[in-house]
């Protein structure tokens, strides 16, 4: 699939299993492509893995990229196996020779390479320099590891310049993006667990594609990577920039709310899950916004004394008890 160029921002992850398990590999990147998908990584440690990601390769609904350090061998492995792209940062690979190799079996079979700069891995001389991972010292690693492939006269590549903390990502990003051209893949590295990690990632991407930059994107959580499409697609989709599943929209409550809205809230999020038409569900638990919630949405809930009104493009349908009001709601969903 294209990156850059205008295209939408694509959605990826990187499965975290071992990827010389075929069968474990590809039910995750199976599971990963049913929640939208749209590029998978995988970590190739050794020739074991490299040879398994050939067999996953024909095997997988996505493009699937090799995440390559430090051996180039695996590098051309990979490539000989006919993967999608590289993960390859040209500086740790060792000689020039060997960096050429790689450059030239990706240029004949035009696969991309991605310069993936961490704040956790930065060059000795860099820290030195610089003291610590600051944005500039991350920009200065990323342009060093970009003149060694236009050197090489190759220019199929991606950069991400990434760090758990968000002003450093930021304005990492920033600067480089003023100089160079190239795609970015945007995300917050180590950003943590599902809550916290989602919160930081949100924040950080957030800035970055509510200014334009960010051509694909991954929200690097600690648990089912599953989650991280998912929170993906709902930073894109609150920023207006993709819309896939559903939008959905429901209240804090308050002291006004007469029936279980929590609880009618986290069913109909978690029934509508495997939804993937964009539409808007608002689920609303009082007569003080939420009948004009509920009529702007596509199918919608305003909450009443242990009773609610079921909305369908701006008109009320019926009136149910609380009890009802899920099953309601999904059915008005399907006559959609």
């Amino acid at each position: 699939m294209a990156i850059g160029g205008g295209t939408p921002c694509s959605v990826q992850s990187m499965c975290s299993t071992d990827t010389r398990d075929i069968k474990q590999t590809m039910a995750q990147i199976n599971a990963l492509a049913d929640v939208g998908c749209e590029i998978v990584r995988c970590a190739v440690p050794d020739s074991d893995a490299a040879d398994a990601l050939a067999t996953i390769k024909t095997l997988s609904p996505v493009p699937v990229i090799a995440d390559i350090h430090f051996d180039y061998r695996l590098a051309l492995r990979v490539l000989d196996g006919g993967i999608d792209g590289l993960r390859l940062n040209p500086g740790n690979i060792g000689e020039h020779w060997k960096v050429a190799e790689v450059v030239k079996a990706a240029s004949d079979r035009k696969v991309p390479i991605r310069i993936g700069v961490n704040a956790g891995s930065l060059e000795k001389k860099l820290l030195e320099k610089y003291g610590h991972p600051t944005a500039e010292a991350m920009v200065e690693s990323a342009l060093g590891h970009i003149r060694i492939l236009e050197d090489l006269k190759y220019q199929e590549i991606k950069v991400s310049l990434k760090a758990s903390d968000v002003p450093k990502t930021v304005e990492a990003y920033r600067i480089l993006s003023s100089q160079v051209d190239y795609p970015m893949h945007v995300g917050i590295t180590e950003a943590g667990t599902i809550f916290s990690g989602t919160i930081k990632s949100s924040v950080g991407l957030g800035i970055l594609l509510y200014e334009g930059i960010g051509d694909t994107l991954r929200v690097s959580l600690t648990g089912d990577p599953v989650d991280e499409v998912r929170v993906g697609y709902e930073i894109l989709k609150s920023l207006g920039l993709r819309q896939r599943g559903v939008n959905f929209v429901s209240c804090p409550t308050c002291g006004r709310c007469q029936i279980n809205l929590i609880k009618l809230a986290e069913e109909v999020e978690r029934r509508l899950q495997s939804v993937d038409k964009p539409i808007t569900v608002a689920v609303m638990g009082c007569i003080v916004n939420g009948p004009g919630e509920a009529r702007e949405a596509d199918v919608g809930v305003a909450g009443g004394k242990g009773e609610g009104l079921v909305f369908r493009k701006g008109e009320v349908v019926c009136k149910v008890g609380e009890d009802e009001l899920a099953d309601a709601l999904l059915d008005e969903i399907g006559r959609l």
